[in-house]
């Protein structure tokens, strides 16, 4: 038996394995999947002496709880929540060593959606096609974790991050998304594209890894036929039968038969990782570059 392994005490409401993701797969039926906020999965990962692309914890809402084997250390971002080790306050977004045996603790979020958790030498689940990203839509990676799920973990790469502590974004007070309207516009009425990029929306309960859906004006379309199914992007501002936007994440599939009115600049979508239901959203009009 390793000591270089991670035993989950508290597997939370939904904690799990992310990395980069599994770009270029498309063409075969495989989503991207990910961590739906990569800045701060970088920045976990710098603070603990990983790479970028070490693969980390994605909480969401209540945490989880954690007893490394061996002495690692750990940082936790994303969600502000309090941290504590065997019970003792501990800094966020900070580096901090845990002992072996004892109990790493992140606790609810008291802001936002997802906590981000980096352990030194990353999470070490075996790969599939090259991340050990979960992928709630496909199943691809590991499951979500649960009580006593024991996670390996690699060699430590490097020392962790000299700072006190980092700045990061607070969660949205509002979620404003940059889109260019298009490819299919044309299936909506004017009235409905005016309604999408001047009304006001909220972000709803449903909302998941794989789309960050809305509560709102419902959008009419001008056509009515079905359209077959075509290829869907990351930020993808779908609209299925009941007419609410439905903004594609990191699950999203790989097609669709539902109109994309709209694409979500990629730039503005690690906010809706952290946005709670009930945040007003606002679709913002750009240019096509």
């Amino acid at each position: 038996m390793t000591d270089r392994a991670l035993v989950v005490v508290r597997a939370g409401a939904l904690t799990t394995v992310q990395d980069r993701g599994r770009p270029g797969y498309a063409h075969l039926g495989v989503p991207r999947s990910g961590a739906l906020d990569p800045h701060t999965t970088a920045l976990v990962n710098r603070l603990a002496g990983n790479p970028p692309d070490a693969a980390v914890l994605e909480t969401t809402l209540n945490g989880c709880a954690l007893r490394p084997r061996s002495t690692v250390t750990v940082a936790v971002g994303g969600a502000p929540c309090p941290v504590t080790v065997d019970g003792r306050p501990a800094a966020w977004a900070t580096p901090v060593a845990v002992p072996a045996g004892a109990l790493l603790e992140v606790g609810a979020a008291v802001a936002g959606v997802r906590a981000y958790v980096a352990v030194s030498g990353g999470i070490a689940v075996e790969p599939v096609l090259g991340s050990r990203a979960t992928d709630l839509l496909s199943g691809l990676g590991p499951a979500p974790l649960t009580d006593g799920t024991v996670l390996p973990l690699g060699a430590p790469a490097g020392p962790p991050a000299r700072v006190d502590a980092v700045p990061q974004p607070c969660p949205p007070a509002e979620l404003v998304l940059r889109v260019t309207l298009g490819p299919r516009d044309d299936w909506f009425t004017a009235r409905a594209v005016r309604n999408l990029t001047t009304c006001p929306y909220r972000v709803s309960p449903a909302s998941n890894r794989i789309g960050l859906r809305t509560e709102g004006p419902a959008l009419e379309r001008a056509r009515t036929g079905e359209l077959p199914s075509e290829g869907m992007v990351l930020g993808a501002v779908q609209v299925p039968p009941d007419g609410r936007p439905l903004v594609f994440l990191a699950d999203h599939p790989t097609t669709g038969g539902y109109p994309v009115i709209a694409v979500v600049r990629t730039a503005d979508l690690p906010a809706a990782a952290q946005a709670v239901p009930g945040t007003p959203v606002r679709f913002v009009p750009v240019r096509r570059r």
